[in-house]
């Protein structure tokens, strides 16, 4: 199994979410890389309102790029890119950019959109309705990573002989992470994406391998081995001191294996400073060597 860090980057000025400056946000990558961690992945977000005040976070597309240049062998993407705040002929044209700048080392994340909706209104951003808009784009996206051109006349999203002129190393493009919960997501990720991705809490698995047999039944509606889209999934968990944790967390990421999840994405609990975020991710050292080992 493979193993994800995931670092967050909605923060509330002068609140309770300290704001990550672009030196801690490289520095955790680079301990995420330095651990072990397969993966690492950023959020997606223009602002989030939190209680009586509004969280905000720095532009994804831009820190990957900085976060690809500092990091050599760790694979680096979006949890899941926002799919209502960029043209699908734009993130085409992104995820080939970050492919060819990383080698190869970039994961397109992509979800219909956030809930709640008040970032879309404040930035004049059309989302609703979000599954339709987000399955136009999606095939898309996909049909111009993978073909390299594309036409499409959709209600929503419209292009006319597009071409990615310039593709980076992937063959067909990065791979395409879909996060689906529901049936129609499913669905979608069944027809267009390399890998179905969740999440859940730590303590409740009750509703992984409900979430796996909905995907296998929506590949075979299509015709489509369920056995040739990767599973992956979210898992946050809290921080605790010590080293008597790691053979816990690491059983019950290896039994998400055990239902078919390929890779977990871990999410820490936010940190009060840098140091401590830092610290966390170093904490997790023993767990990756255990998963890695199993």
């Amino acid at each position: 199994m493979r193993l994800g860090m995931a670092i967050p980057l909605l923060a509330v000025p002068e609140g309770r979410w300290p704001v990550p400056r672009w030196t801690d946000i490289r520095a955790r990558a680079r301990a995420a890389e330095a651990v072990g961690f397969d993966l690492v992945v950023v959020e997606d977000v223009l602002s989030w309102p939190l209680e009586d005040i509004t969280g905000g976070a720095w532009e994804s597309v831009s820190l990957l790029g900085g976060l690809v240049e500092a990091t050599s062998t760790v694979r680096i993407g979006h949890s899941v890119m926002n799919a209502p705040y960029r043209a699908p002929g734009l993130v085409a044209q992104i995820a080939a950019t970050l492919d060819e700048m990383s080698d190869g080392r970039y994961v397109l994340g992509l979800g219909a959109g956030n809930s709640p909706d008040a970032d879309y209104a404040a930035f004049g951003i059309p989302a609703d309705p979000r599954f339709s808009r987000f399955a136009e784009s999606l095939q898309i996206i996909a049909t111009l990573l993978r073909d390299g051109h594309a036409t499409f006349d959709g209600r929503f999203q419209q292009v006319s002989d597009a071409e990615l002129v310039l593709r980076g190393p992937s063959e067909q493009g990065p791979p395409i992470v879909v996060a689906a919960g529901g049936p129609r997501m499913k669905d979608a990720a069944a027809r267009w994406a390399d890998e179905w991705n969740w999440w859940t809490p730590p303590n409740d698995l009750s509703e992984v391998a409900g979430h796996l047999a909905d995907l296998d039944r929506a590949c075979e509606d299509l015709g489509r081995d369920p056995g040739s889209i990767r599973r992956s999934l979210d898992v946050s968990f809290p921080v605790v001191d010590g080293e008597p944790t790691d053979e816990r967390i690491a059983q019950q990421l290896l039994s998400l294996g055990e239902l078919g999840i390929e890779e977990v994405r871990c999410y820490l609990e936010k940190q009060p400073t840098q140091q401590d975020s830092l610290a966390a991710i170093e904490r997790m050292a023993g767990v990756v060597d255990q998963v890695h080992s199993a």
